[in-house]
């Protein structure tokens, strides 16, 4: 690509730019002339920049012909344009057949209401169930002219191969951990915070983000002390209330920005409409209420095991490895404590993890972190 022509396309799809592959791949399809695939994958670390690039390519591919081009990408990002539709799961933990069909297979029939094209962004495809991935792939396979999709992945591995088949395949690699630095601190985060954040994000900017944030540090502290205590064998307070405790919040508050939302669309529906949607609504809101919840005990557990992690490699004299460099002087005290005892920081992490894969099947969340600690305690 020229530098003209790198100029460009960084001036329409600017988020790319840190992405070699999507750069390669979009530019040209999005350049003048160019020929956009009907159908994308974006694939690659949760928080890599995945749905930023996608509401670029979005507001690219509406604004060919648009009569007001220069409002299309204000649009889009408010996410008010007719002719973009995007998806999320509605499920607990899977996107459902009624996510797809209408929003999606239907509304893919039908001609653009101002455009030329018509996008469909559809997060999360690695948890299609079977039945939602069944329905997409007809669109997939025979999609009208007008119509485009960008399916965003963190999981490529566990999305449907019939489906991977089917679409143009889009790499995002992570950031780099000083890029996500810098944006954590530019919130006002201290520089060490700023630093534990981004590092323990792996990664994933809005989780560096979220971890500085007050709920982020709540629940940073609140996984900490568990582990901290596991590792000490003092579960006499119950360490696992206030992870509990912290996630359940999460889901609640999940649950009134939801409230909020359906108090505002209510207002707006014929009452003969309203009791309908209020039912669906209402089923909804229950489930984002129990993704928010788990979401946020998931991330506490994992954020337990890397504190483990940074002990491990306190005691195998690798310090300058650790995540939490905002919390030095208590891993040290955590490391002091095991003795030199790599072995039982090691098998911490394995109870972790598997505690981890224990919560997808439904078991109870307290008996399990209860269990765990107890695990970890005995474990030395």
């Amino acid at each position: 690509m020229s530098a003209s022509g790198q100029q460009e396309h960084e001036a329409r799809l600017p988020d790319a730019a840190r992405h070699p592959h999507a750069a390669a791949v979009l530019g040209p399809a999005l350049a003048p002339g160019g020929r956009p695939s009907h159908a994308y994958l974006f694939h690659g670390p949760a928080g890599s920049g995945k749905r930023a690039v996608a509401r670029g390519v979005a507001a690219a591919l509406l604004a060919e012909g648009a009569a007001s081009p220069d409002t299309v990408a204000e649009r889009v990002g408010r996410g008010s344009h007719p002719d973009l539709t995007w998806v999320r799961p509605s499920g607990a933990a899977e996107m459902l057949v009624g996510d797809i069909d209408e929003p999606v297979v239907a509304a893919a029939t039908r001609t653009p209401f101002e455009s030329r094209r018509r996008v469909f962004v559809i997060e999360s495809a690695e948890t299609m169930n079977d039945q939602a991935a069944n329905r997409l792939l007809k669109t997939l396979e025979e999609p009208a002219a007008f119509a485009h999709l960008v399916l965003l992945s963190d999981r490529l591995a566990d999305v449907l191969p019939t489906i991977v088949s089917r679409c143009q395949l889009v790499r995002f690699d992570p950031l780099a951990p000083e890029l996500i630095e810098r944006a954590v601190a530019a919130t006002g985060a201290a520089a060490d915070t700023a630093r534990a954040c981004a590092r323990l994000a792996m990664g994933d900017a809005a989780l560096a983000l979220r971890l500085a944030s007050a709920d982020g540090q709540s629940l940073r502290t609140a996984a900490e002390s568990f582990a901290r205590a596991a590792l000490a064998a003092e579960t006499a307070g119950r360490p696992w209330l206030e992870l509990l405790e912290t996630s359940r919040n999460a889901g609640a508050s999940a649950g009134e920005l939801a409230a909020e939302r359906l108090a505002g669309e209510l207002e707006l529906l014929p009452s003969k409409e309203r009791k309908r949607h209020e039912r669906e609504a209402l089923e909804a809101r229950r489930r984002g209420e129990r993704r928010a919840r788990t979401g946020t005990l998931e991330l506490g557990l994992q954020l337990a095991e890397l504190w483990l992690r940074d002990v491990l490699c306190v005691l195998e004299g690798a310090p300058e490895l650790i995540f939490a460099v905002d919390r030095r002087a208590e891993l040290d005290q955590d490391a002091e404590r095991l003795g030199g005892d790599a072995t039982r920081a090691e098998r911490a992490i394995e109870l972790v993890g598997a505690t981890r894969l224990s919560l997808s099947v439904n078991v109870s969340e307290e008996l399990a972190l209860e269990a765990l600690a107890y695990e970890i305690g005995a474990a030395g």
